[in-house]
């Protein structure tokens, strides 16, 4: 018998069975057997590998054990050697599982994506991943109708995007998809889909990470203006998750320089000695976005004192009138929220709505993981400007020299990512970032 035909058996063996928690304690035992630190990591690397042979299996429920197994491997720790020789086909394997699977099986396979995005960084196959993944996401993403489904895939779609998305037409790309779950341009024969509240919220949440990478300049004003436009009127809905979100991404889009961008439209018409009629379309395209600006104003003001209704969670309408507060502050004086969260002994500090919001999601999505990435991911480390004093974790002499060699093409992307981070950084008037505008 070959070793893939004994790993399969063996997979079968592991996964094939209805009482899970018989597999994690079998799989406890056999790891508290093995006291050498190199034992237990060739066991949790065999594991590894028969849970992506298990991927072959035609039983779902098999599937779907295997993927959360992938899951816990790539949260507990950083999965390089892994990933190194089994890259292709753990990608190929989780966008089957997406095309195929169970709800929750997609849900796991899109998730698996998504940290392997995060787990290979800047990278020529972070690029991959996204080239391979965008066409069978959106075809899944069209096809599905239960909200677990969808947001798995939405969330993936971000973070793959977020990783390797190398240019604004990849990202842009991805935004478009995503907005269309937000707000669906009905064509002749196509009937509106009305989405729960979770999947809007995911839909918002996505598209504002994805909006914090995009430079301000390359996003055309009308566009600006009808998305600006519609998350004001989801300020009103019932739910108090969609209502947070669409706080959020208005906060991050006036912050990206919403108004400057108009009021720079305005003052080039004028300069440039176009005609009246050129000059008064800019001048009232930047009247209309004042007034915007004006009406959410009373809006998060309203929302921030809101009462509490009839059978809501004290947290979340808690949490709803903090942030709305900070949004007060924000629209009415220019200041964003500082925040400080905890990293083992560290302190990850965010003085802006992009790294709140970058936080926020990428802290979502790793949920269990994210102190480990947090304190390991030379990518984190990167998007953050965050270098934890300690970590655990030794890293081989084959990723020193993946990830410190100045020639080497990751070192590359990560200096071009940076240069990237510091430009949109740069771009944002934070502070006062409208009284400019106001005062003249």
């Amino acid at each position: 018998m070959g070793r893939k035909a004994q790993r399969k058996n063996a997979a079968m063996d592991l996964f094939d069975s209805d009482d899970d928690a018989s597999s994690v304690s079998s799989s406890s035992t056999m790891q508290s057997e093995r006291p050498g630190m190199d034992d237990v990591q060739v066991h949790k690397d065999v594991l590894l590998d028969q849970s992506l042979d298990a991927l072959y299996e035609k039983r779902s429920s098999t599937r779907e054990q295997a993927l959360a197994s992938i899951v816990d491997a790539f949260n507990s720790d950083l999965q390089h050697e892994f990933v190194e020789k089994k890259f292709a086909t753990l990608l190929h394997q989780c966008l089957n599982c997406t095309k195929k699977g169970s709800t929750k099986e997609t849900a796991l396979a899109s998730h698996v994506i998504g940290l392997l995005a995060l787990t290979v960084g800047l990278s020529d196959q972070a690029q991959e991943i996204l080239e391979e993944s965008v066409t069978p996401l959106s075809q899944a993403l069209k096809s599905a109708r239960e909200a677990l489904k969808i947001t798995s895939i939405l969330e993936c779609l971000a973070v793959i995007t977020f990783v390797g998305g190398n240019s604004a037409e990849q990202t842009e790309r991805s935004m478009q998809m995503i907005w269309q779950m937000i707000n669906p341009k009905l064509g002749s024969n196509v009937v509106a889909t009305k989405h729960p509240p979770a999947v809007i919220t995911a839909a918002v949440s996505s598209w504002a990470f994805l909006l914090t990478t995009v430079d301000r300049w390359t996003l055309g004003p009308k566009n600006w203006q009808e998305v600006v436009t519609y998350l004001s009127t989801l300020l009103e809905k019932d739910d108090r998750s969609v209502r947070i979100a669409a706080g959020e991404a208005l906060a991050l889009m006036f912050e990206l320089g919403t108004l400057e961008k108009f009021a720079a439209e305005a003052k080039a018409s004028a300069d440039n000695g176009t005609t009246v009629k050129e000059g008064s379309a800019s001048q009232e395209a930047l009247m209309h976005m004042l007034g915007l600006k004006s009406k959410i104003t009373n809006q998060v003001r309203d929302l921030s004192v809101e009462a509490g209704g009839k059978g809501s969670a004290k947290k979340d309408l808690n949490t709803q009138r903090n942030l709305f507060k900070d949004l007060v502050e924000f629209f009415e004086g220019g200041y964003a929220p500082e925040t400080s969260t905890k990293v083992g002994g560290d302190s990850l500090q965010t003085s802006t709505w992009y790294q709140m919001i970058q936080l926020n999601f990428l802290k979502h999505f790793l949920g269990g993981g994210f102190i480990k990435h947090m304190q390991e991911n030379e990518f984190l480390h990167d998007v953050f400007d965050f270098t934890p004093k300690k970590s655990s974790r030794r890293e081989s002499s084959d990723e020193k020299r993946l990830f410190k060699s100045a020639n080497s093409a990751l070192n590359k992307a990560r200096t071009q990512f940076l240069n990237k981070q510091r430009m949109l950084a740069k771009n944002m008037n934070v502070g006062h970032y409208a009284a400019t505008v106001e005062d003249e």
